[in-house]
């Protein structure tokens, strides 16, 4: 599925917010900021963020273009730099929903090494012989659903909704991992099922990835209170789980 392009700004919803950080609620499709990957973008989650709050913010993680859900900025340099380095200790409890291929078991612990994925500007001066990175995460099965519509060769289609922790932050991990254990997410083009994202745009109306950012809990960097901010589902996944008869808050 291709990536959602925007006539014009999204609208933004704040989650959360305080003297030190701000988190929103990212559509899918919308790019977090500026990048030599794709000039032609013109809208970014920093920049709609910064406008909304008229202050400015600093990235301290990302989520993938087609990944909707909470995006976290800090409001200052320092305030970045703690919570990246929380990010890159793994300090961070990020929880996703995912819609995948299949009926999944209960519960599964993927512990599988990802090569790095290198990009031909981004990363264009790196070194690409690098050993494959260590990479976990946690898998979950809240509910499943056996649709009467066909998805390539079968004549019903199944598929799960699963909630995924990941205890690592590689590039395209969640994807990578539930391609590995051939329950690919709905609607991935770079590592899913064509013929059952086919299906789904047909039957479900789903023209997005299906992979939402639902939680994210952390201590706070200047009160050390626990903090925990979640993103309520967008319409196109709304609609989809009803249609699955999951839950949708």
């Amino acid at each position: 599925m291709r990536n959602i392009v925007f006539d014009q700004a999204p609208e933004i919803s704040i989650l959360y917010q305080d003297n030190d950080l701000v988190a929103i609620n990212k559509p899918s499709g919308l790019l977090v900021h500026r990048s030599e990957i794709d000039k032609r973008e013109t809208l970014f989650a920093l920049q709609l963020t910064r406008d909304l709050i008229g202050q400015h913010v600093f990235p301290i993680h990302r989520l993938d273009r087609p990944t909707s859900g909470v995006l976290v900025f800090a409001l200052s340099s320092e305030i970045a730099a703690t919570m990246s380095k929380a990010f890159a200790n793994d300090e961070i409890q990020k929880t996703y929903l995912a819609m995948v291929r299949g009926h999944t078991q209960e519960q599964i612990t993927i512990d599988y090494a990802l090569t790095r994925i290198f990009d031909k500007i981004a990363d264009k001066n790196r070194a690409t012989d690098l050993a494959p990175q260590e990479a976990l995460t946690y898998l979950k099965t809240i509910a499943t659903a056996e649709l009467p519509f066909p998805s390539g060769r079968y004549e019903k289609s199944r598929y799960s909704l699963v909630e995924l922790n990941p205890k690592s932050g590689r590039k395209h991990q969640l994807r990578r991992h539930m391609a590995h254990i051939r329950h690919p997410i709905i609607g991935d083009t770079n590592h899913g099922d064509g013929k059952q994202n086919k299906s789904a745009r047909e039957h479900l109306a789903l023209n997005r990835l299906a992979l939402h950012a639902a939680s994210i809990s952390f201590v706070h960097p200047t009160t050390k209170q626990c903090i925990s901010i979640h993103a309520p589902l967008d319409e196109a996944l709304t609609s989809v789980f009803e249609q699955c008869r999951w839950p949708t808050t």
